[in-house]
């Protein structure tokens, strides 16, 4: 693969998606990383609505680690996994108030020794609010697409992550994220993308594409 591809498929990107931005609400890092935690395999929308009434209520890390498991529980019944999202925020935000005077942390090490934070999610914190950016956060559309467009031939995230960083510019590597989800969303839908609508068509090699729309 020429350098080339890649760049000017990020150039027509942020041609067709000008205003991309990361897609859950916060206003604060705490708020993010409670945020984030609901998010794995729940669609943005649904976070987005419970957050804005959840948010109004927790207001600190203190508050959530101090919350009844059984009353978050229900606050958030609407999301995925709702139990173990709520024992792991009580958990996290315990170890926020303990150990990071209620601070969020700056560090991948000490992200990820958090309750329900992984790699993906710890990326996440770092560069939307702390604008801290280590490496490219690979969610579930950042995954299919790289796979589509050729970028990699791997499943892992992590090996994703790695092939991505390689031929991404790092000025992109916020940003490519939200791009790519933006187009996962509008056209390169799972399992069939809109390929007769799709800008990228003539330079996507469709890798992995069974029926195209």
């Amino acid at each position: 693969m020429s350098n080339s591809e890649p760049l000017e498929i990020i150039k027509l990107l942020k041609e067709n998606y000008p205003n991309a931005k990361y897609y859950l609400n916060f206003s604060n890092p705490v708020e993010l990383l409670v945020a984030a935690i609901l998010s794995a395999q729940c669609h943005d929308e649904v976070v987005n609505s419970t957050t804005e009434v959840l948010f109004k209520k927790y207001k600190s890390a203190k508050d959530f680690a101090d919350a009844n498991n059984e009353e978050l529980v229900k606050d958030i019944d609407k999301i995925t996994f709702a139990g173990n999202k709520a024992k792991n925020i009580i958990s996290s935000c315990k170890i926020l108030v303990e150990k990071y005077n209620s601070e969020v942390p700056r560090t991948m090490d000490e992200l990820t020794s958090l309750p329900g934070i992984g790699n993906k999610t710890a990326l996440t914190i770092l560069i939307n609010a702390y604008g801290i950016v280590p490496g490219i956060s690979c969610d579930a559309h950042v995954i299919r697409l790289s796979y589509r467009l050729g970028w990699t031939k791997n499943k892992n995230p992590d090996k994703i992550r790695e092939d991505l960083e390689k031929i991404i510019p790092k000025d992109d590597w916020t940003k490519i994220t939200w791009l790519l989800k933006a187009h996962g969303r509008k056209i390169c839908l799972a399992p069939n993308p809109y390929c007769s609508k799709c800008f990228l068509a003539d330079v996507c090699p469709k890798n992995g594409v069974v029926k195209k729309l």
